[in-house]
């Protein structure tokens, strides 16, 4: 039987036996196990590391203060208990369809075609926010500050597909060492900034320390609304962290390799986003810092040392073009597990030598050239517009995931299905918890008014284009579903 075949059992009648049938993905089909624990390993570390921090943190470092620190760690939690859910499911049944394969078994074919395409939403918008944050990156560079920010952009999408149709064995490289570069700065950068604020280093005439938080108005210098107001930024810089769920369909040991590469993302994410941020904090006043450049960078800056501002933004376009290289690798398995269930176009499923699903990663590259478009038009405002529709698709599809886990969990109370012994603790509460805080996040995004505002409100043309789409579809789908050829 076909994954859509035993979805469909499943659906139709819980009590039956199909429903404790294994389920099988056809989506799975066909990939290499060319990934080892290395590249899980630093792949979970990038995808905790990304443009959100690097970039992002400056502007929401100059509209929060230093109680971003406090949003960090809070969205942090969140974003665990979301992986270490995904990671769980994994272990149950590791796929390269990942949550739209585990939103097929447990939801059917409409939770896997909403979970597919609220992905891509996620995938196609911040591979817009990575290529227009590359593009501002290279702008700070005198040799490119004339080049026009949309063919920057529009460079960085071309040398990024490039390498991403190649292999999956080339990608795991890549990121690899994207992620070793990552961490290899942000390690440099705390270390020199605990240095400056144990030695009180003047730091472009200011005097870090505890100081430069207090008086500037305190740990919440304009309120604690301006830190609500941000959390919707803060979670798109956890986007990244299921990379690794996906990724663990392409390696021959998910089992042994998961577990520790998820349970690693927790301390990181305290050390890295947290540390980081509270050393910014402590480094400069928060009204040093902006959105139109790295604050890392604006550090480095006022230190006035020759060349250090030039390395830490070389460091920073490579974390946005690691989130791109990430986002096209992603979106094309996701893909290719819908197509192979109908939900998605058919070109998407098609594979190249390399066992590279091209067909996806060449539609989510097309969106990227819409964003080179969006550069073209709005240059100044492009990166903040495709963050808020970005983290739109983020909340669906971690929303996705906490519901396919604490579904997963009430057949395991029922004894239809065997929860691995690496578990999402305190289920179902966990589970509850984390859907709430979603939902919260909305609700901010909508009453922070602006930008925010207008993406919450677009959410009726959201669902109308997935029920509109979901018409399209659903004949293949339910063809596929059922066995029958398509007509």
């Amino acid at each position: 039987m076909s994954d859509r075949t035993l979805a469909a059992a499943d659906t139709q009648s819980p009590g039956s036996p199909a429903a404790g049938a294994p389920h099988i993905d056809a989506g799975d089909a066909g990939y290499s196990k060319d990934l080892k624990s290395r590249h899980i390993n630093m792949i979970a570390i990038g995808g905790a590391i990304g443009t959100g921090l690097f970039l992002g943190a400056g502007g929401r470092l100059a509209g929060a203060g230093p109680s971003l620190a406090i949003a960090y760690a809070v969205c942090g939690v969140f974003a665990f208990f979301v992986v270490r859910a995904l990671g769980e499911l994994v272990l149950y049944r590791p796929s390269s369809g990942a949550f739209v394969s585990y939103a097929r078994e447990f939801m059917g074919e409409k939770g896997a075609y909403s979970a597919g395409w609220l992905y891509f939403l996620n995938w196609s918008t911040t591979a817009v926010a990575d290529i227009t944050a590359a593009a501002t990156y290279a702008h700070f560079w005198a040799m490119f500050s004339d080049v026009p920010q949309w063919i920057l952009a529009l460079i960085a999408l071309a040398v990024v597909l490039t390498a991403n149709l190649i292999s999956v064995k080339y990608f795991g490289e890549m990121e690899f060492w994207f992620a070793i570069i990552k961490v290899a700065a942000l390690v440099v950068f705390m270390l020199v900034g605990i240095f400056l604020v144990v030695t009180q280093h003047d730091v472009g005439g200011h005097t870090p320390g505890l100081s430069t938080i207090t008086d500037s108005g305190g740990v919440f210098p304009l309120g604690m609304l301006p830190m609500l107001m941000v959390v919707q930024g803060v979670v798109f810089a956890y986007a990244s962290v299921e990379l690794c769920g996906v990724a663990a369909g392409e390696t021959e040991n998910p089992e042994k390799i998961m577990p520790k590469a998820i349970n690693s993302i927790m301390w990181r994410v305290g050390l890295f986003y947290v540390g980081s941020v509270v050393l910014l904090a402590l480094l400069l006043p928060y009204t040093s810092y902006s959105a139109g450049q790295s604050p890392f960078v604006t550090v480095f800056d006022k230190l006035g040392i020759p060349g250090a501002a030039g390395v830490m933004n070389l460091v920073v376009l490579t974390a946005a073009l690691s989130s791109l290289n990430s986002g096209l690798y992603s979106t094309g398995r996701i893909l290719r597990s819908m197509a192979m269930a109908g939900s998605a176009p058919k070109f998407t499923a098609r594979m190249n030598k390399g066992q590279v699903p091209y067909g996806g990663i060449l539609l989510t590259a097309a969106f990227g050239v819409l964003g080179v478009a969006l550069n073209y038009v709005v240059p100044g405002e492009a990166f903040e517009i495709v963050l808020n529709l970005a983290s739109i698709g983020i909340l669906g599809t971690w929303g996705m995931i906490m519901l396919c886990s604490l579904l997963f969990w009430k057949r395991s109370e029922q004894g239809r299905l065997k929860r691995p012994s690496y578990r999402l603790p305190w289920a179902p509460y966990t589970q509850i918890v984390t859907l709430v805080f979603l939902v919260t996040v909305l609700g901010l995004m909508w009453w922070g008014g602006g930008v925010g505002r207008t993406t919450v409100n677009c959410l009726p043309l959201i669902a109308a284009a997935l029920v509109g789409g979901w018409f399209v579809v659903r004949k293949r789908v339910t063809a596929l579903a059922a066995g029958r050829p398509l007509d």
